[in-house]
């Protein structure tokens, strides 16, 4: 059954669930290393995903797994929750947070790019402009990220723009099993072997003795950036009768967490990153929604 008004409210949770945790990465990266705020982070997103599997009664789908489907599901868990979360958390590290934040969401244009290698399909020329101007917005934040410290972290940078494409690849993946098994069961799978990778790592980066403070912290990112966000959004996706509403309400997270970075880390959000932003924005939204229809427009005409 569809629902008009809960899956707008869902939405909603997940968004500002998520227009918080770039100010929470930087609070809990004062404290604890990123090895030690991934894993105590994965381990509470891994604790919630399997209480979902309890209330929704979707073990069963663990025992139809086929030997290929759990080797795929290993690849996930090192892609995302490890690598990917490892290198985001460093990028935070070494950039301000309204710098490090907006360059992340630059990952569906870097997806185009992947299936399009992938698949061996030339992308679109009407998808060039949007291409175009998502990474002149990333450009445009980078070079005005100046005005903030002084200096910028090229590897900062780089760490952030490759964890982008990280996130492409995952969700790549991860879409190819949509058909074979549930969203929550893929979840759980990709975070229980992240956790396992996680569990090996400590053995060379053994966690140290932490602060209650620093545990709250790591707690918050994996209850509101890994868990919950995830499930609101699903649910939101699947009852709604309009999913690109629902697709487009994730654009407001990059500007509402510039809002509480200025208010929480007490950044002072420069001019540019708001500019850079609406272009990487702007460019992802034509590509997703404009794009087609452009071309769709010219072949009319030469018709």
């Amino acid at each position: 059954m569809k629902h008009s008004g809960r899956p707008i409210i869902l939405a909603s949770a997940a968004v500002l669930s998520w227009s918080t945790v770039a100010s929470s990465f930087k609070i809990a990266l004062q404290t604890m290393s990123t090895f030690e705020m991934l894993f105590i982070a994965c381990a509470t997103a891994l604790i919630i995903f399997t209480i979902w599997m309890l209330i929704t009664g979707a073990w069963h789908e663990l025992r139809l797994l086929s030997p290929s489907l759990w080797m795929r599901f290993a690849v996930l868990g090192l892609i995302a929750p490890v690598v990917y979360y490892l290198m985001l958390f460093k990028a935070y590290d070494l950039l301000p947070a309204q710098i490090a934040q907006p360059i992340n969401y630059i990952w569906p244009i870097l997806l185009a790019i992947l299936i399009a290698m992938v698949e061996r399909k030339p992308i679109p020329k009407s998808k060039y402009l949007g291409m175009a101007v998502s990474l002149g917005g990333v450009v445009f934040i980078s070079l005005g990220g100046t005005a903030i410290s002084g200096t910028i972290s090229v590897v900062g940078i780089l760490l952030a723009i490759v964890s982008a494409c990280l996130w492409g690849i995952y969700w790549m993946i991860n879409d190819s099993l949509k058909h074979k098994v549930s969203e929550i069961t893929a979840l759980f799978l990709t975070f229980l072997f992240g956790m396992a990778y996680l569990f090996v790592g400590n053995f060379f980066e053994p966690i140290e003795h932490l602060e209650s403070q620093s545990v709250l912290a790591g707690m918050y990112i994996g209850a509101f950036e890994m868990g919950i966000p995830y499930i609101c959004f699903g649910i939101a996706i699947r009852e709604t009768n309009n999913p690109a509403l629902i697709n487009q309400m994730c654009y407001l997270a990059p500007f509402l967490s510039l809002f509480f970075i200025s208010i929480i880390l007490e950044e002072p959000i420069v001019f540019s990153t708001y500019i850079g932003l609406a272009l990487i924005i702007g460019g992802i939204i034509y590509n997703q929604y404009l794009a087609d229809k452009s071309l769709f427009r010219r072949r009319s005409l030469k018709l």
